[in-house]
């Protein structure tokens, strides 16, 4: 099975570096699990799919992983957004509450990680993100600056 990973990085079945992931094959399975449930989980806490793919588009393009830029656009042109998404993924900052935050909150965490604190859990809070909404949030943040290391790594690899 080639996962989203493979396909950022341009693995493929009897390649060296898509056999050594298979190695570990939990660690392929989960990470394929974790981006199903991020992305399209059962139930997204009223973070629908377009945001979520909005969020993780403009992720990718902070940690310049083009590939998955180009597979999170994909994805989220076929899901014919409204244009207040479209503006988030590209990186716009000019949005309308609650999508500011929303921006804000992942740029400082896919950047600047260090740097968050408490008060950015508050302004969440203060754009109307209760709890469950923060923590769906914050699994996405995750898992999507992990996904773009997992490639970065592996193009460091091929590339040696």
């Amino acid at each position: 099975m080639i996962d989203a990973i493979d396909n950022a990085a341009g693995l493929s079945p009897g390649d060296e570096h898509y056999n050594l992931r298979r190695l570990r094959p939990e660690f392929v399975e989960g990470a394929e699990q974790c981006r199903l449930s991020v992305l399209q989980p059962a139930n997204d806490q009223g973070l629908e799919a377009g945001l979520r793919l909005a969020l993780a588009h403009r992720m990718a393009a902070l940690n310049q992983a083009w590939e998955l830029v180009a597979d999170y656009e994909a994805q989220l042109v076929a899901m014919a957004p409204p244009e207040p998404l479209m503006a988030l993924a590209k990186g716009s900052t000019a949005l309308d509450e609650p999508l500011a935050t929303l921006a804000r909150h992942v740029d400082l965490i896919t950047l600047t990680p260090g740097l968050a604190t408490a008060n950015d859990i508050t302004r969440l809070e203060q754009a109307g993100l209760n709890n469950p909404q923060i923590v769906a949030l914050s699994e996405l943040i995750a898992f999507v600056n992990f996904q773009t290391r997992v490639v970065a790594g592996l193009h460091l690899l091929r590339s040696a």
